[in-house]
């Protein structure tokens, strides 16, 4: 049967409205389809007994956190920035392993969002766990940031209940609520972005060198495959440097690899025949633009065997 937008809607708002029982809850919001659709729900459910927040990690996109509270903010959602790009930092400091950074990620995460919420008296937390996020963690393929009751976590450890009126719904599915909630196209139509940004696009130890690198190679490969329409295109910083050359003289730097996938959900995804004459440009900007880069790479693998990103 089509996925009925108007239906779900309702039984969402339902969900939610008897969960929270006429309390406060939190919205973990990061400004991409799911943590939006999820929040912009629970605002319709329980109206001003809603709190929203952004948490500024360190790890997002060129003026990302700006960009993304106006946008929320003209969603409907009276949200606050929490900076705690400090605290994430010295979460990862020093680990190499990609499962060791994503769970010292959510650990921070959930961390601070109980802080928050205990500040607020919120026991209750809405987020926008979808159903890939809980197979690929479940199923050991990696952890995601948002799943924990489904793993052995209990929530309540952090200070509040965790209400997921998406978890059995695919990305199709949640772009066609976003529409149907009247959310602008820059949300529902949004690339993904995994939940700890570019600490896993960057492999290996991360510091804020390596991330500001990712960062704006990630800029350049976004702006030059805009016209593409590819489910996902990014840069990830890979471990270790190469020789190259610069104005005449030998240079030791950073290896940058470009992906460009096309996927429905996420849990498949198939590498783009990207035209050799865009790759060439986009290295080229890459290795001019970018400080401390020696070497741009393509990567051709699909999902499988890979995973869309790299740690």
């Amino acid at each position: 049967m089509p996925f009925d937008s108007a239906s779900f809607v309702e039984s969402a708002v339902r969900e939610i409205q008897s969960k929270v029982n006429g309390q406060l809850a939190l919205a973990a919001c990061s400004g991409g389809v799911d943590s939006t659709v999820a929040a912009v729900l629970a605002k319709r459910a329980i109206g001003d007994k809603l709190r929203a927040v952004y948490i500024d990690d360190g790890f997002r996109r060129f003026k990302e956190p700006e960009e993304t509270v106006k946008l929320l903010k003209s969603c409907g959602l009276d949200v606050e920035t929490v900076d705690a790009r400090e605290e994430f930092y010295a979460a990862v400091r020093g680990l190499r392993d990609a499962e060791e950074k994503r769970k010292a990620f959510r650990h921070t995460f959930y961390t601070v969002l109980g802080r928050v919420a205990k500040a607020l008296g919120a026991r209750f937390l809405v987020q926008g766990t979808i159903a890939p996020d809980v197979i690929e963690t479940a199923g050991g393929v990696k952890t995601q940031h948002n799943v924990l009751a489904q793993v052995g976590v209990d929530p309540r450890a952090y200070g509040f209940e965790v209400i997921e009126p998406l978890r059995e719904l695919y990305k199709p599915q949640v772009r066609a609520l976003a529409r149907y909630l009247g959310l602008p196209a820059e949300i529902s139509e949004k690339m993904p972005f995994p939940g700890p940004g570019l600490l896993i696009r960057v492999l290996g130890e991360v510091t804020p060198e390596k991330v500001e690198i990712v960062r704006q190679a990630t800029r350049i490969v976004e702006e030059e495959t805009r016209a593409l329409g590819a489910f996902q295109a990014f840069a990830a910083l890979l471990e270790g440097k190469a020789t190259g050359i610069k104005q005449g003289r030998r240079v030791y730097g950073y290896i940058v690899a470009i992906r460009v996938v096309d996927s429905a959900e996420a849990l498949t995804a198939t590498a783009r025949e990207v035209p050799y004459p865009l790759l060439k440009r986009i290295a080229r900007r890459i290795i001019e633009e970018v400080p401390g880069v020696a070497r741009v790479v393509y990567d051709v693998t699909d999902k499988p065997p890979a995973t869309i990103e790299y740690e």
